[in-house]
């Protein structure tokens, strides 16, 4: 857990560590998606998947970093992002109970590219022309995958649409705290979701304590499961960036669309018709092709 001395100069590790970290993501919306099929409430799921990634990260990072990981300079913009990252924590799970996990996925690609959208505004950055191109081309690509004759259900294209602009205000909160310890906002990040659910919980517990007890030991892991994938995909993200520049994993994110589709596919043998692989296509090459740009515009830098 040392910071790397690298310089992030070892892209070929870090790119491998990013799509390791991708296949762990997957695992927890697979995860999440499987036990609310077999009966477990959202309020629940989240609750277990906050706790145990919580837990787990606490076991490894302290004993590596110490104590001093757990203090952070902003404290209110850390409740802030966790807030925002448990709302959308809860939309993307009710997405998932609706729709395909790989559609779900790709509606989700379009956060960045709304994040870039209005990066002039809320992040004082330059206004450009590509990126507004991109999150037009981008929010194409997912009209084409939410079309009427998908046969996606409505209520999970609007918890998608919503997702996307969640996770975008979470990327923007992110980039508000690029000077702290990406250890110390992702303990935050647990902890604020953790105790928000935790407080939470006491006011459903009549009627989740029934589910609870008709869970069998195959369901109670593939519960607990869920915080484990999200610890261990954050995890791998975070070392991935030590071994190579953001700018270089960029495009390389959209390759969870392969994780997603293939689990979608063996558990639930669910997978995408032609036209919403063009869509899913569309909104990758609008994030790829932004992300390379951006990338080669700050390379003189």
């Amino acid at each position: 857990m040392k910071p790397s001395t690298s310089g992030a100069g070892r892209p070929f590790l870090g790119i491998g560590v990013l799509v390791l970290s991708s296949w762990a993501l997957s695992g927890l919306d697979a995860s999440g998606k499987w036990v609310m099929g077999a009966g477990v409430s959202l309020l629940m799921l989240c609750w277990v998947r906050y706790v145990v990634h919580l837990f787990l990260v606490l076991g490894l990072v302290l004993p590596a970093r110490g104590a001093k990981v757990l203090r952070t300079k902003r404290p209110a913009a850390q409740i802030t992002r966790g807030g925002v990252m448990l709302l959308a924590t809860l939309s993307f799970f009710t997405t998932l109970r609706y729709l395909p996990q790989a559609e779900a996925t790709a509606i989700n690609f379009l956060a960045p590219l709304i994040m870039l959208a209005v990066a002039p505004w809320v992040l004082k950055e330059p206004a450009r022309l590509s990126r507004w191109l991109a999150a037009g081309v981008g929010f194409l690509g997912v009209l084409i995958i939410i079309r009427p004759d998908a046969g996606l259900h409505p209520l999970g294209t609007v918890f998608g649409l919503l997702t996307a602009c969640l996770f975008a205000t979470q990327f923007i909160a992110t980039r508000r705290l690029a000077a702290e310890d990406p250890f110390t906002t992702l303990v935050w990040s647990g902890a604020v979701g953790s105790v928000l659910l935790t407080i939470a919980l006491p006011f459903v517990w009549p009627t989740i304590r029934p589910m609870l007890a008709a869970l069998d030991a195959w369901q109670w892991l593939i519960l607990l499961s869920t915080g484990f994938w999200g610890a261990l995909g954050h995890l791998l993200q975070i070392q991935a960036y030590r071994y190579a520049p953001a700018s270089m994993l960029a495009p390389f994110l959209y390759l969870q669309i392969v994780s997603a589709a293939t689990l979608g596919w063996l558990i639930w043998g669910q997978f995408p018709d032609p036209l919403t692989w063009l869509g899913i296509a569309v909104i990758c090459a609008s994030g790829v092709t932004i992300a390379l740009v951006e990338w080669r515009g700050r390379k003189p830098a």
